[in-house]
């Protein structure tokens, strides 16, 4: 692995992430002349729906997507060993996970500045017809001031004719929305409406909504709604988009054109 990447002209560095069947390493390019992060998946290791349906699908749209709030991938490589390497753009401040780990709730204008820029990325994804379908803090990178998007592993390109509904359970448990959680057909961009909601949550108290250790009690939560620590001094505005953005039912939950328009999103 090591030999293949030298040869076409990349140092490796360290590990800084681990997925399923994939980990991603920090490297230097010579190239480029900079560092990257390399994501190197194995297909010998992973199960056949993901080598068959969910690999493939994640190549495809990584090649199309390019805007400045989602991780840029500069190179795709493939070596004979069935290991494929993708090349990114290396976001160095980590991600909002480990940000509100360790820092604590976030001030409210920083989390508008990074949750704005999410809205772009997703608006521009959804303008596109690729639902992500795996949003969470863990897949938000932080370059300085700017958020960055990454992990298309469960991303779906959308059918142009139809409604998309789709059964298929994706991502993480406790971003998850109530219809995806039950298994009830249910339009993707929607659900990243809902994950996008866990995320801003996140960011402003430094907890999760909702309870993901026992599931049928976390389904009760999301139908009874959020609930906000009063210490926090969390704006009505920013309240309101909260709660329309956890909106258990999906046909009321907004559309992420009506959730750029929010109020809360316009002010400084």
């Amino acid at each position: 692995m090591e030999d293949f990447l030298l040869s076409n002209g990349y140092q490796l560095g360290q590990t800084i992430g681990e997925g399923t069947y994939s980990k991603v390493k920090e490297a230097f390019s010579k190239k480029h002349q900079r560092k990257v992060a390399i994501k190197i998946i194995d297909k010998m290791g992973g199960p056949e729906e993901f080598i068959q349906r969910f690999l493939p699908r994640e190549l495809q749209i990584v090649r199309t997507l390019d805007h400045k709030n989602i991780v840029q991938v500069y190179e795709m490589l493939e070596s004979a060993d069935g290991k494929i390497y993708l090349v990114m753009e290396l976001a160095e401040g980590g991600d909002v996970f480990d940000c509100v780990l360790n820092g604590g709730p976030l001030p409210e204008s920083r989390a508008k500045a990074l949750f704005r820029q999410m809205v772009e990325a997703i608006r521009y994804c959804h303008g596109c017809g690729v639902a992500h379908r795996d949003l969470k803090c863990e897949n938000a990178l932080l370059q300085g001031f700017n958020l960055k998007l990454t992990d298309f592993g469960f991303a779906k390109v959308l059918p142009k004719s139809r409604r998309e509904l789709s059964q298929t359970f994706c991502g993480s448990t406790a971003y998850a929305a109530p219809e995806v959680l039950q298994g009830i057909p249910h339009d993707s961009k929607k659900g990243d409406v809902w994950s996008m909601g866990v995320v801003l949550y996140v960011m402003l108290c430094a907890s999760l909504p909702f309870d993901d250790t026992d599931i049928p009690k976390m389904l009760w939560q999301q139908q009874k709604g959020v609930s906000f620590p009063t210490h926090l001094g969390i704006s009505a505005e920013c309240q309101d988009l909260l709660k329309r953005l956890l909106e258990p039912d999906m046909t009321l939950r907004p559309s992420i054109e009506e959730v750029s328009w929010h109020p809360w999103l316009a002010s400084t």
